[in-house]
């Protein structure tokens, strides 16, 4: 394939998927791992990507109105979720007062929780139900559920956060950007968000590569306000932030 093509085609798939692996490219493409990354070399020098450890994923900010169900965002980039939902499971501490966001990733934290003495609120009705049957002691807020990512929302889900301090807190974002922070698609769930995020006392934000560079309609958090626990760090725009941990 003459170089132009494959570089078209490298663009063509980090539209789509937002994020590519190194091994992906040698696949798609048949070829060496020295010529991939002489591609993705080039075109993060033309900024038309960022090259990131393993991969690439898209330059620039990527605008999103929408919010995906739940069923189709759980397979895309299982394994980087699975790995920082394992790293975060591991923080939380003997007692601790756990806020656990809605979303695929804090849902993936379900199976490697350990922490029997700790309380965990949520606002997922398929965490809750996971939780309470693994034997935790398990709340969840109050309010209206929204179908689409099976979270509850709502006047009185913000009610009922009002009485809560947490001492820990895991969120999930659809996009990061440092100008815009955490945002999401839709202001009921953002609001939640925001609120439970003002009642914990340390705040972790789940978010695997794919996710910066995107913006949503709605921001619930500035960049600094949690510490983003990630699978890997673009090295352009983010490798100087103090408040990311990249997991490997």
């Amino acid at each position: 394939m003459l170089l132009r093509k494959r570089h078209q085609e490298i663009l063509r798939l980090l539209e789509n998927r937002k994020s590519v692996t190194l091994q992906e490219l040698m696949e798609e493409f048949s070829a060496s791992e020295s010529t991939i990354r002489r591609d993705l070399t080039a075109l993060h020098k033309e900024g038309k990507l960022v090259k990131v450890f393993g991969g690439a994923v898209l330059a620039g900010d990527t605008f999103h109105t929408k919010d995906e169900k739940v069923s189709n965002r759980e397979e895309i980039n299982r394994t980087e979720k699975i790995k920082i939902a394992r790293y975060a499971a591991s923080m939380i501490k003997k007692d601790d007062f756990v806020y656990l966001d809605a979303g695929t990733t804090t849902g993936y934290m379900i199976d490697y929780i350990q922490e029997r003495s700790a309380t965990y609120v949520t606002n997922g009705v398929s965490h809750a139900r996971r939780l309470a049957a693994m034997g935790f002691k398990t709340m969840i807020i109050g309010g209206e559920l929204k179908e689409s990512t099976e979270a509850v929302v709502g006047g009185e889900a913000l009610n009922s956060l009002e009485k809560f301090h947490f001492t820990i807190g895991f969120f999930g974002a659809n996009g990061i950007t440092k100008k815009n922070g955490y945002t999401t698609p839709d202001v009921s769930e953002a609001l939640v968000k925001q609120k439970a995020m003002e009642k914990s006392q340390k705040k972790y934000m789940l978010c695997d590569a794919a996710k910066f560079g995107n913006v949503c309609s709605v921001t619930f958090g500035e960049f600094s306000s949690a510490i983003i626990l990630t699978n890997y760090v673009p090295k352009n725009i983010y490798e100087n932030s103090s408040n990311l941990i990249a997991i490997r």
